[in-house]
C-alpha cells in the first residue's frame, strides 16, 4: 500500500514539475503560464499530449523536438525528475502513517509542497537569467505567512515564542545578506538575494535557518573553486547565489536537525 501511495506521489511530482517548466520558460517570455497550450520553444508547434509525457517523452524522441527536431534541453526531464524526488522525499519525512494523511498533516503537506515548488523555479530561473523573480518570491513569502497564521490561530501548531524566533530568523538572514550586499555595493550578492535569504528563514526558523546559509556558503565555495580551476569562470565573474541558497534549504529542510544534532554532539564530547 505504501508502495502505490509512494509512486502515486513521485509520478504527481513528475507532472507538477513538467508545470513548472512551463511556469518557467512563460517567466521569460512574459506569458501567462493559467492559459494557452504548451508549445515548442524553436519551432512554436503547439505540442500533442504524447509529446508531454514527463521523461519518458524525452526518452522516447531522444531529447529532439518531434516537429522540428532541434534539441529539448535536458532542464525540462531534469526538473520533472528533481520534482518527483523531492515530493517523495517530503512525503515521507512529514509522513507519520496514514491517518496522518486525514489530518493536520495534509494541509501541512500541501503548504509544503508549493513552497517547494517555489524554491525549484527560483533554483532554475536564478541559474538561467541571474534574477529571483519577485512574481515567485512575494507570493511564497506570503503562503508561509498564511500557514503560520493559520497553523497558531487555529490549529495549535506554534507557539507565540515559535514565531517569534522564526520572525527574528527571517529578518536576521536578509539583515545579513543586506549588510553584504551594502559593504560589496552589490557586487558580491544582489537584493533578490535578501528577499530569498528572508523566504528561507520564514521556511526553517533557527537554528535551521544557520544550516541552511553555511550549507550554501559551502558548496558555492566549492563549486565555484572548480570553476575557476577548470576556466570555466574567474574570480571576476558573476555566479548566481540563488540556486546554492535553495540547495542550502533543501538540505536543511531534510536534514537539518541531523546535522544540528551532530554539531552539538561534537562539543559535548
Amino acid at each position: 500500500m505504501i508502495f502505490f501511495v509512494s509512486l502515486s506521489v513521485f509520478i504527481f511530482g513528475l507532472i507538477v514539475g513538467s508545470f513548472l517548466n512551463c511556469v518557467i520558460y512563460r517567466f521569460e517570455k512574459n506569458e501567462s503560464f493559467l492559459k494557452g497550450r504548451s508549445y515548442c520553444p524553436k519551432c512554436k508547434h503547439t505540442l500533442n499530449w504524447k509529446d508531454l509525457i514527463p521523461i519518458f517523452s524525452f526518452l522516447i524522441l531522444k531529447g529532439k523536438c518531434r516537429y522540428c527536431s532541434k534539441k529539448i534541453s535536458l532542464q525540462y526531464p531534469l526538473v520533472e525528475l528533481a520534482t518527483g524526488v523531492l515530493f517523495i522525499l517530503t512525503f515521507h519525512f512529514w509522513s507519520l502513517g496514514f491517518n496522518w494523511l486525514v489530518g493536520i498533516g495534509i494541509w501541512e503537506l500541501i503548504y509544503l509542497l508549493i513552497i517547494l515548488c517555489s524554491l525549484i523555479v527560483i533554483f532554475v530561473y536564478d541559474l538561467k537569467h541571474y534574477i529571483i523573480p519577485d512574481k515567485v518570491i512575494y507570493p511564497a513569502i506570503l503562503v508561509i505567512g498564511i500557514w503560520y497564521l493559520v497553523a497558531w490561530m487555529f490549529l495549535n501548531q506554534y507557539t507565540s515564542y515559535q514565531l517569534l524566533v522564526t520572525i527574528y530568523s527571517a529578518f536576521g538572514a536578509a539583515a545579513f545578506f543586506l549588510a553584504i550586499v551594502l559593504i560589496s555595493r552589490g557586487r558580491w550578492m544582489g537584493v533578490g538575494d535578501i528577499k530569498l535569504a528572508f523566504l528561507m528563514g520564514l521556511l526553517l526558523g533557527f537554528p535551521k535557518i544557520l544550516v541552511a546559509l553555511f550549507s550554501a556558503f559551502l558548496i558555492g565555495a566549492i563549486i565555484g573553486i572548480g570553476l575557476i580551476a577548470t576556466g570555466k569562470k574567474t574570480l571576476k565573474s558573476e555566479v548566481p547565489f540563488g540556486p546554492f541558497l535553495v540547495t542550502g534549504t533543501f538540505l536543511a529542510l531534510f536534514l537539518g536537525e541531523q546535522i544540528v544534532n551532530w554539531y552539538s554532539n561534537l562539543f559535548l564530547l
